[in-house]
């Protein structure tokens, strides 16, 4: 069968039977708290659910659909790859994989590409490379790695142990031992730490951070913090570890979070936008801490030709469309009407904050009114958001967003502030 006969085809054998949460929750394990409606289908920054309902999509799969739904560039690098070659083993050279890892370099300030499938998977090899350039660079007998408290870095035992959320931590103990928490932004509290720790001969191998905080309530970083930090890396000999899986991907505006505060990582992390909704992770580094050799570290899926494909196409497609422009300007309209809207409603909303086209709105902390409150409202109203902690909105629309849809979404935000407003 050809594959223009394949394309005609239906995709997916799918029960007659209209959906059901019921049957649905019978067999999906219930790791989420799942809003009620179930998506089947996305155009451009447009989903619509099982009851053919269209909805504006100002979540992007958290900050992961890139190019938006269905994008022209993802259907044609999709059919092609898997027409080709989708999988083969790391063992062989996969020359997509290394045109990738080449624009990759080629637009930040590594030297080299890891390739996984995950976010956590990118932290967990930053983590992983840290340590053996403690023990093999440094002669660090018992290596730290210091992170912040607020921060998100994953669902591995490893890298929920570096995240600085004990939500996120309770019932898996025993954690991982090698981690220390300082609180985001404050220059005096990392010093501190370093001094006890070096005393305690417990030496900080690494200090791992985001450049913006996404899921502790969309904080940037504080760009003397970050230059601070940088300063006490390159004194002290301690790597410089960046998550850019949420940030990166220009969602900031720029390529690379960090490139917003004037520094730059010794190792970054990337994910979410990297495959614009398929799975793939990257940890990149300066060759000066490429410790790894063969047999150090590995991904059966990782940097596989399928992935690689997708991912190189919505790095083409970033310069190809300008998006970093857009980036820029829709940031810019966003974050200038949810402030019009905070100052009609100063008694709801405390602070507008972020950076390009990942965005938060904090609700006052005295009020009962939470996040996921907003959300439904906004819902109801026709469009998708995300908290960012219970009283965090998270606006993370595709980096393709239009002007239109813009406004669109800050009027159905307003209206579910209005609604909550009058209760």
């Amino acid at each position: 069968m050809s594959p223009e006969t394949l394309l005609k085809e239906p995709l997916v054998e799918i029960a007659a039977s209209p959906f059901s949460t019921e049957s649905f929750d019978a067999y999906v394990m219930s790791t989420y708290g799942r809003f009620n409606i179930a998506l089947e289908r996305g155009e451009g920054c447009r989903v619509w659910d099982t009851e053919g309902r269209e909805y504006l999509d100002f979540v992007a799969g958290i900050a992961t659909c890139t190019l938006g739904h269905a994008h022209p560039a993802l259907i044609a690098a999709v059919t092609q790859q898997i027409q080709t070659l989708h999988h083969v083993s790391n063992l062989y050279y996969i020359p997509v994989q290394g045109e990738l890892a080449k624009w990759l370099v080629e637009h930040s300030c590594a030297d080299r590409a890891f390739f996984c499938n995950s976010g956590a998977e990118a932290n967990e090899g930053a983590i992983k490379l840290a340590r053996k350039y403690a023990h093999e660079k440094l002669k660090i007998a018992n290596p730290i790695v210091i992170t912040a408290h607020a921060s998100f870095h994953g669902r591995t035992l490893a890298t929920v142990t570096a995240t600085g959320q004990p939500k996120y931590q309770k019932g898996f103990s025993p954690l991982v031992p090698g981690f220390h928490y300082v609180p985001y932004n404050d220059t005096a509290a990392i010093e501190s730490a370093i001094a006890e720790l070096d005393k305690d001969e417990r030496q900080v191998a690494a200090i791992m951070l985001e450049a913006l905080q996404g899921e502790g309530g969309v904080r940037p970083g504080d760009l003397a913090y970050f230059q601070r930090i940088r300063e006490i890396c390159d004194e002290k000999g301690i790597l410089l570890i960046l998550d850019e899986v949420q940030v990166g991907m220009g969602r900031s505006g720029k390529h690379w979070g960090y490139e917003n505060l004037g520094i730059e990582p010794d190792i970054f992390t990337s994910a979410k936008g990297l495959g614009g909704g398929i799975p793939i992770g990257a940890m990149l580094c300066k060759s000066h801490c490429d410790v790894f050799e063969a047999g150090s570290h590995a991904s059966t899926f990782g940097g596989n030709p399928f992935a690689c494909a997708v991912a190189l196409a919505v790095c083409q497609t970033l310069e190809k469309e300008n998006l970093l422009e857009n980036v820029r300007e829709r940031g810019e309209q966003l974050r200038a009407g949810l402030n019009e809207i905070a100052a009609k409603y100063p008694n709801i909303i405390a602070e507008v904050r972020g950076w390009g086209l990942i965005n938060g709105m904090e609700l006052q902390a005295d009020i009962e009114l939470t996040s996921s409150d907003i959300v439904k409202s906004a819902i109801e109203a026709g469009v998708l958001l995300v908290p960012a902690g219970p009283k965090v909105l998270r606006f993370v629309p595709p980096l393709i967003v239009s002007a239109t849809e813009v406004d669109r979404a800050l009027a159905a935000v307003e209206a579910a502030i209005a609604t909550a407003a009058k209760r």
